[in-house]
């Protein structure tokens, strides 16, 4: 666990070239200013949005006396706004940069450094196609340019209000040489579109509507993928909501994009955004007005980090985010805030002196932040404890604020439980015990233990197992961190196998199962091996499919939340994420799988109970959703959605394959599949068998199977209902029927004589219920004496 040291002073403006210009900068009043740096922190922008008289300034500074001459512009008032600052690395020499001034007209200057002259204008261009055009926000992505730009309508005299999807946001390569720039044709990325705020990760472009949007387009974001020409519809309160892969230009309208999803959207609440920027994971960081941060991942998941303290942000409060490694920083008011991005945990808060923070640039140094002030250079390091032999306080805390939750959920107060009131009311004892045994625990390998409670003392020897597993998965994740690159995909499976069975044997919350998604999605091969290993999945002597897990496990599988619980989020229950697996590393056994369970289920919950997952949707329509989302679908997949529909031995399932057999024309199958099933029920012979008759008198392909065939005859049907069959289903044809027909195909009463005489030499049923009246002696009965 990191933990902040001291905010030390590193070094004064000497760092810089023109320190004092710098400084004189920096120090002048509460004029706003914009201040950022190149990727490896060599040189400083400062870009003084200052009102007149004083003119808009921008000036560039070179760290660690990097010589060359200075770069220093300013404008009149008439010149457009300045939309966007970008570094350009430049291919040609390593360590160089170019800028590019994107102005909102759409003209662009790019400048170039190098050591032995410094900054230089290599040449400016035109962003846009049209004179109108009216650029917004502006992203470099690679080594291209993305940006929104405004096409205001012929009409002079229109509404704006009524073309509110006047904007197209752009894309174009741009390569810096020596020599010039070589620019790129423009290639629409999305047009027709709201006014967005595009912000650019290495890898994704996120699109932020602006705050001026309209109520409908201002409920979600959208991401592009490049690489992929794909565009991922997301909503912060919802999560992934859709994504569409542009083939063409028309793909690209906004309306066309939103056609399959505007009932979803509409429901949706508005973003509620302060502040947003991209990390250096590559996910968007969103804070809210209500002070929550949230990470939009690339797939159009969202996660919840930490929440600002101080309650709902003002809209003019400045929120500044910078991550460094695992790290997130959070400026708001004077007020530093270190967050783990991982776990949400705040590791420091420190309150600073400081009018006005800038974080600056350290590249290859993720364990220390550094903060550009009005008086220098402050930086922030991060180490491990000194003394090892003292208990992780991380692990402490994490033991109540799980008791935090796990009470606020059981509370019938309206009072918020926080960590200080559980630790000082002394109500709830079991977080204490919890935490005193860890330390102990924790003490004990380096030097003597203190002495425990009695009570606390035979707690601790329940659970020496369990901890003798926690520090042994401890041990294990530190050899996947210090192991050579041969060993670590046998720890990497030993720890997936470890995790997931620790998960099994935990309460199946919706935390713990959207942590076993991402278990599965980082680890696909390991998360199998282990689910092999959890359920002791293996084939018996015969070739079936067996599994030997205990009913706890088997109901953390089947009983666990289930997709209406869990939210359009991308995190889908535990049995869906199982079949994938068997559909990726061993489908033909996945059938055998939806089987067992069903066999399970009707051992441990009662028929059609709502508590089971029989009473929800059936696990064979589940598993064959599964199948219906593969990215690529294969001959295979026809003959697996038989199967698992046949594995579950319902009616209508059954029924549903023996359709799709007959719409295959597979006869052989057709007649093995109606020999095997009618055994199941009379209800379900009847149904197969009125089926097949249908098509026996429709064509002459199950001719050569109607020895089969004719003993499937239900015992209830008469010849009239048979011969109703066969009339309803005949073809009809368009010509007068002839005695003596030469069309080989239709239906003849010598083939048809067989199933009649069978029909008529079956006792019928009426005839049976009703034997012992007809074979009184007398009929009818005599009538009863009167009583007089």
């Amino acid at each position: 666990m990191k933990r902040a040291g001291m905010l030390r002073h590193v070094s004064d403006f000497s760092d810089f070239s023109r320190g004092h210009r710098l400084q004189e900068l920096l120090r002048q009043g509460e004029e706003p200013r914009h201040v950022c740096s190149s990727p490896d922190g060599q040189h400083l922008l400062v870009l003084q949005k200052s009102r007149p008289p004083p003119l808009p300034r921008l000036v560039a500074f070179q760290r660690h006396g990097i010589g060359g001459a200075d770069l220093e512009r300013s404008w009149q008032p008439p010149q457009p706004a300045l939309v966007g600052l970008l570094f350009l690395q430049s291919p040609v020499t390593l360590g160089s940069w170019a800028l590019a001034l994107v102005w909102e007209h759409g003209r662009t200057e790019v400048w170039y450094f190098t050591v032995a002259v410094g900054w230089q204008l290599l040449q400016t261009l035109e962003l846009c196609q049209g004179a109108r055009a009216r650029v917004v926000s502006v992203c470099s992505q690679g080594a291209s340019l993305v940006w929104c730009e405004e096409r205001p309508p012929l009409d002079a005299h229109l509404d704006m209000n009524k073309c509110a999807f006047r904007f197209c946001v752009c894309t174009r390569a741009l390569e810096v040489e020596e020599q010039g720039v070589r620019l790129g044709t423009v290639r629409i990325v999305l047009h027709n579109s709201p006014e967005y705020q595009v912000l650019a990760s290495p890898q994704h472009v996120f699109l932020m509507p602006a705050a001026a949007s309209f109520a409908t387009t201002s409920k979600f974001l959208l991401i592009w993928h490049p690489e992929k020409t794909k565009i991922t519809i997301t909503a912060p309160s919802a999560g992934f909501v859709h994504s569409k892969v542009l083939r063409s230009s028309s793909e690209s309208d906004f309306r066309k994009l939103l056609l399959g999803s505007v009932g979803l959207l509409s429901g949706l609440a508005p973003l509620d955004v302060h502040t947003s920027t991209v990390s250096n994971s590559g996910g968007l960081l969103l804070v809210s007005t209500k002070g929550a941060v949230n990470v939009v991942e690339p797939d159009g998941s969202q996660r919840h980090i930490f929440d600002l303290e101080g309650g709902p942000l003002a809209q003019g409060s400045r929120v500044q985010l910078k991550t460094f490694g695992s790290i997130l920083a959070c400026m708001l008011a004077g007020v530093l805030y270190l967050v783990d991005q991982n776990s949400g945990r705040l590791i420091e808060k420190k309150i600073l002196s400081m009018k006005e923070v800038h974080f600056l640039e350290t590249p290859g140094e993720e364990d220390s932040i550094q903060l550009l002030t009005q008086t220098g250079i402050y930086s922030f390091s991060f180490s491990k404890p000194e003394d090892s032999s003292r208990p992780e306080p991380c692990l402490v805390e994490m033991v109540f604020e799980e008791a935090c939750r796990y009470y606020q959920r059981r509370s019938l107060s309206s009072s918020k439980l926080t960590v200080e009131k559980l630790k000082k009311g002394g109500v709830f004892q079991a977080p204490v015990a919890l935490a005193a045994i860890l330390q102990h625990s924790l003490h004990q390998k380096q030097k003597p233990a203190q002495g425990l409670q009695d009570t606390y003392a035979k707690l601790l020897s329940t659970m020496s197992l369990e901890l003798q597993s926690y520090m042994s998965l401890e041990l294990l994740k530190t050899c996947v961190v210090c192991a050579p690159e041969s060993e670590v995909e046998s720890y990497c499976e030993e720890l997936v196998e470890q995790e997931v069975s620790r998960v099994l044997h935990s309460d199946m919350d919706k935390d713990n199962l959207a942590y076993l998604n991402s278990v599965f999605a980082s680890f696909p091969k390991a998360a199998w091996k282990a689910t092999r290993s959890c359920l002791q999945l293996q084939q018996n002597g015969d070739g079936l499919l067996v599994a030997r897990a205990t009913p706890e496990v088997w109901k953390k599988v089947l009983g666990g939340p289930q997709q209406e619980e869990v939210g359009p989020n991308g995190v889908v229950p535990l049995f869906e994420l199982i079949c994938a697996s068997f559909l990726r590393f061993k489908p033909k056994w996945l059938p055998s799988f939806v089987e067992l369970t069903q066999q399970y289920v009707s051992i441990s919950w009662p028929y059609s109970s709502k508590e089971g997952p029989e009473g929800r949707v059936p696990l064979y329509k589940r598993a064959l959703g599964v199948l219906a989302r593969k990215n690529k679908h294969s001959e295979a997949d026809g003959e697996m959605e038989l199967e698992l529909l046949l594995c579950s031995k319902r009616p209508k399932a059954v029924l549903q394959a023996l359709h799709l057999l007959i719409g295959l024309k597979q006869w052989q199958r057709v007649v093995e599949v109606a020999e095997k099933f009618s055994k199941l029920s009379p209800l379900l012979k009847k149904e197969i068998f009125t089926t097949l008759l249908a098509e026996f008198a429709q064509h002459r392909e199950l001719d050569p199977y109607l020895d089969t065939l004719w003993p499937l005859c239900p015992a209830e049907l008469t010849a009239s209902d048979i011969l109703t069959v066969i009339l309803q289903h005949l073809p009809h044809s368009q010509e007068d029927p002839v005695p003596f027909s030469s069309d080989r195909n239709q239906l003849t009463v010598g083939l048809l004589k067989p199933l009649l005489q069978r029909v008529v030499q079956h006792p019928c049923t009426q005839d049976e219920m009703y034997s012992d009246a007809l074979q009184s002696p007398t009929f009818p009965p005599p009538t009863p004496p009167r009583e007089h």
